[in-house]
């Protein structure tokens, strides 16, 4: 599945240029997810292993064709490279992307501009830049750029996040076990993008679901990456249609791919973080067609 990977050098520094192919996979139809078990279900919903030492993985959904990457240099400095699937000259050369770093301290450097990325500051990248590569600072406490990508029509100038600059949005309850705070960094409210929006969520202590009571957005799709968790916690993420419900067991740094159909929510052994990427037809962090707990099947 994977072809052969090349070093090359720039700027003195060894960078190692990822020509693999990305994993692909194709839109799900609703009736016929009520059929799948949990093996199908993973096999087209679920994402692991993003994170392994000096490697780019990618998986491409054909569900508004978003790009889910997860990056982790160690040893070398990494380069984004557009791959066949997307028939293109360089990666952004009609798409957009975010990124937010869970792992230490690293540096994006885009174009020849190098931006430090400590833990939990995110960027945004524009369409048309070339050059993008990933480095971190120690490798024993090695970076993990996490990144989503979808098709942009416009190119907007790229901006640092860090979390502190994130839009800050209160939600839930202790009563409700869902007390937590949603950090909006790629959002119309705080920086301008064709059609990303991502963000980090935080739950307090105590507090283990989140997105409930549940919703669907027909006009835009999710992928959920879940963090922060223990290494004998889960969270199980429910998806489905709100009548025909299933859900997919996640552990530490796994993502999953929510269509637009689906609800996306999730309850776990204890608190957890998750970041949230989504795209489609708008960016109107509203539009969404809320469901009565009641109403769940």
């Amino acid at each position: 599945m994977f072809a052969a990977l090349s070093q090359i050098e720039v700027y003195g520094a060894v960078i190692k240029e990822d020509f693999s192919k990305m994993e692909v996979r194709q839109a799900s139809n609703a009736k016929d997810v009520r059929h799948y078990d949990t093996a199908r279900l993973r096999e087209e919903f679920h994402i692991s292993g993003l994170f392994t030492n000096d490697n780019i993985k990618m998986v491409y959904s054909h569900i508004d064709r978003i790009i889910t990457a997860g990056i982790m240099p160690v040893k070398q400095s990494l380069k984004l490279a557009a791959g066949e699937e997307l028939r293109a000259a360089y990666f952004l050369e009609r798409r957009e992307m975010g990124c937010i770093n869970i792992g230490g301290k690293g540096y994006i450097t885009v174009d020849g501009v190098k931006y430090e990325m400590n833990p939990r500051d995110g960027i945004y990248i524009g369409m048309g830049n070339k050059e993008i590569s990933f480095e971190s600072c120690d490798e024993g406490a090695p970076a993990k750029f996490y990144v989503s990508s979808c098709p942009a029509h416009t190119s907007y100038p790229i901006v640092k996040i860090d979390i502190t600059k994130a839009k800050k949005v209160p939600c839930g309850s202790a009563a409700e076990c869902n007390k937590r705070v949603i950090n909006q960094y790629i959002h119309p409210e705080v920086i301008k993008s064709c059609q990303l929006a991502m963000g980090l969520t935080e739950l307090s202590e105590g507090s283990n679901w989140n997105t409930m009571p549940c919703h669907t957005h027909d006009r835009r799709m999710e992928v959920y990456l879940y963090l922060d968790m223990g290494p004998e916690d889960v969270v199980f993420h429910m998806m489905g249609e709100p009548k025909e419900t299933r859900h997919v067991i996640m552990h530490n740094e796994e993502a999953v791919i929510s269509p637009s159909w689906s609800i996306h929510s999730g309850v776990g052994t204890r608190a957890y973080s998750f970041i949230w990427a989504m795209c489609g037809e708008n960016q109107e962090f509203t539009d969404m067609d809320h469901i009565k707990t009641s109403e769940l099947l």
